[in-house]
């Protein structure tokens, strides 16, 4: 825990404002959370607020806050990435979206910060954040954090970052850090049951001010459930500060070997394997449609993968388009209206360990070898 804070914890919450001992317990979790997210590269964060909701309602949480503080700006700001939440969130809030479109270099999609930058400028005082995201799909790749921080600082406008499940990625923190550091983040929110293995329901909201996090929690209305916040105290106490980043190291092994076994099980099939470097979470292999039956539809291999206790895995056709609220967006799931190829990503998540990256490979392989007239 970060015992400088110790000194400063309250038996008042705006959560838990009528029970003394569930606020006590917020607070000391709240401590050893802000003990990890520093720990694990954001170490500039001064203060956090664990909230008794899942990571789209904390989306929104932090966007009625930055509504408060700036009651004329309704405008979004977001470089696309084709997760519902992200979508509906800022409409929820009131808000209008406008969206950016990637750009693909080689295999990766990365921020258009040209179109940013020429949004926030046309739309001025009306731009009520940008919303950018770390943690993503492949070939999707983190934002342009610090690009986007610098823009935001010289043009006034608020920056809330979608950190969902980076908080198990160093990268990912290490951005949060650099960007914070040399342009504007105000808030990054983050999902418990993705990064810290406990049921959902529960998320982080972070920032690098005492006042704002303060004021953010005083947003969420009446009181909540404090089941997610003492299945998280319970959980890092169980786990300890070696426990957790042991996990954290052991994904970063998996996600190296389940890159080599699938770039492996590619030469077989003539696929392969995305390049996404700046990706350390999620991994893409292509789906040749001509490499597979006629009759087939590639989405069946999902399909297959599920029936098999595989779960996580996603199959991108780059084909059909969903409306969420106001928002077309075309080729959904694919993060682009121009991604060329189609395919199915993997993630090497928290808690996966190398005899999983075995059990998912072989499986997989095995739906192939059905499905390929390779």
């Amino acid at each position: 825990m970060v015992w400088d804070e110790v000194e400063t914890l309250q038996l008042t919450s705006p959560r838990y404002n009528q029970a003394a001992g569930s606020a006590l317990m917020c607070r000391i979790t709240e401590g050893l959370v802000l003990d990890v997210l520093k720990s694990s590269g954001c170490n500039n964060t001064k203060s956090c607020v664990v909230l008794p909701v899942a990571t789209g309602m904390a989306l929104l949480t932090s966007l009625l806050y930055l509504r408060q503080c700036n009651p004329q700006a309704s405008i979004v700001i977001w470089p696309r990435i084709d997760q519902g939440t992200c979508v509906k969130a800022p409409q929820t809030a009131g808000c209008e979206l406008l969206v950016v479109e990637p750009v693909l270099e080689g295999d990766s999609l990365v921020t258009n910060v040209g179109r940013v930058e020429e949004l926030i400028r046309h739309h001025g005082d009306k731009v009520l954040c940008v919303l950018t995201t770390t943690s993503c799909f492949a070939p999707r790749t983190p934002d342009k954090l610090v690009h986007i921080a610098e823009l935001c600082k010289s043009n006034n406008v608020a920056h809330l970052v979608n950190n969902a499940y980076g908080i198990q990625c160093s990268r990912c923190m290490g951005l949060i850090n650099t960007a914070s550091l040399n342009g504007r983040v105000d808030l990054y929110v983050q999902s418990l049951d993705k990064n810290f293995l406990v049921p959902v329901g529960g998320s982080i909201v972070a920032g690098f001010s005492k006042e704002i996090i303060s004021a953010v929690s005083r947003t969420y209305p009446g009181r909540g459930s404090s089941s997610p916040v003492l299945d998280l105290f319970i959980t890092l106490l169980s786990m300890g500060r070696e426990g957790f980043f042991q996990l954290v190291s052991q994904r970063k092994e998996v996600y190296k070997k389940l890159k080599i076994k699938l770039q492996d099980l590619a030469n077989v099939y003539k696929e392969r394997v995305l390049e996404t470097p700046n990706n350390q979470i999620s991994l893409g292999f292509t789906l040749t449609p001509s490499n597979y039956k006629e009759d087939m539809k590639l989405t069946v291999i999902g399909s297959k993968l599920f029936t098999r206790n595989v779960t996580g895995a996603r199959v991108v056709t780059c084909s059909g388009s969903k409306t969420v609220g106001k928002v077309t967006l075309d080729k959904w799931g694919s993060h682009s209206n121009e991604y060329p190829t189609p395919y199915i990503t993997f993630a090497a998540a928290m808690g996966m360990t190398e005899n999983d990256v075995e059990v998912l490979v072989e499986k997989f392989g095995q739906i192939l070898a059905k499905v390929s007239v390779v």
